[in-house]
C-alpha cells in the first residue's frame, strides 16, 4: 500500500478544526480542575475532619472510575437522575475539571505538606493571617514542587480528550475517525492524528520545562 500524503492535506482543515477543540476542552478543563484541585487539595491537608473526608471521598470516588465512565454519567444519567442536559462538550470540559481536579488535588496536598512545618510557624509568628501563610509562605515553596507532577497531569488529560469521541465530541479522535470513515486511509489518516497530538503534547512539554527551570532559578 502507497503512503498518499495528499489525503492528510486534504484532511488537515478538519484535524485543525479538531485539534483547536481539543485545546479548548483541555484548557477550559484543566483551568477549572486546577482551582478545583487546590481547594480541594487544601482541605485535605489543612482541614478539619469533616472538611477532609468530604474531600477524601470526592478524590477517591474520582480516581477510582475511568473518566469515560465519567463523562457519560455526566451527558446521559444526569438528564434522568436530575433533570440536567448539557450538550457534549460542556460535559467533556465538566469531567476534566472533576477528573483532573482529584489528581491535582493529591498532588497539591503532597506539595503542601512537605514543605517544612517551620516555615508556617515562622510565618505565623509574625502575625501573618494563615492565608497569608499558605499563599505567601508556604504556596511558592509547594508550587516549584508540584510542577513536574501537574506537568504529568496535564498531558495526561490532553490526551484523555479522545475519549470523549464515546459522546459525540468533534475533537481530534472523532475528526479523524469520521474523515478515515469516508476515505478508508487509515494509515495516513491516524498517522496525522497522532503527530498532532505529538506536536501539541511537545509544545506543552516545553512550556512546562521552561517552567520547572525558572521555577529553579528563583
Amino acid at each position: 500500500m502507497d503512503f498518499d500524503f495528499s489525503v492528510i492535506v486534504d484532511a488537515l482543515p478538519a484535524l485543525f478544526q479538531g485539534a483547536q477543540l481539543t485545546l479548548f476542552i483541555t484548557i477550559v478543563g484543566l483551568a477549572g480542575g486546577s482551582l478545583v484541585g487546590l481547594l480541594f487539595g487544601l482541605m485535605r491537608a489543612y482541614g478539619n475532619n469533616l472538611v477532609n473526608a468530604i474531600a477524601f471521598v470526592y478524590v477517591e470516588v474520582v480516581r477510582g472510575t475511568p473518566i469515560v465512565v465519567q463523562v457519560m454519567f455526566i451527558y446521559f444519567a444526569l438528564p434522568v437522575i436530575a433533570d440536567i442536559r448539557v450538550d457534549p462538550i460542556t460535559a467533556a470540559v465538566t469531567s476534566i475539571i472533576v477528573n483532573a481536579g482529584a489528581y491535582i488535588a493529591e498532588i497539591v496536598r503532597g506539595a503542601f505538606l512537605s514543605v517544612p512545618k517551620g516555615l508556617k510557624e515562622a510565618g505565623l509568628a509574625l502575625g501573618m493571617p494563615v492565608w497569608r501563610v499558605l499563599a505567601f509562605v508556604i504556596g511558592p515553596v509547594a508550587f516549584r514542587r508540584m510542577t513536574p507532577p501537574l506537568g504529568n497531569q496535564f498531558i495526561v488529560s490532553l490526551k484523555d480528550t479522545s475519549l470523549f469521541i464515546v459522546i459525540g465530541v468533534g475533537e481530534l479522535t472523532r475528526q479523524g475517525q469520521e474523515i478515515m470513515a469516508a476515505n478508508f486511509r487509515a494509515v495516513e489518516i491516524w498517522s496525522a492524528v497522532a503527530i498532532f497530538y505529538l506536536v501539541m503534547i511537545g509544545v506543552l512539554t516545553f512550556a512546562l520545562r521552561v517552567v520547572e527551570k525558572r521555577m529553579r532559578i528563583l
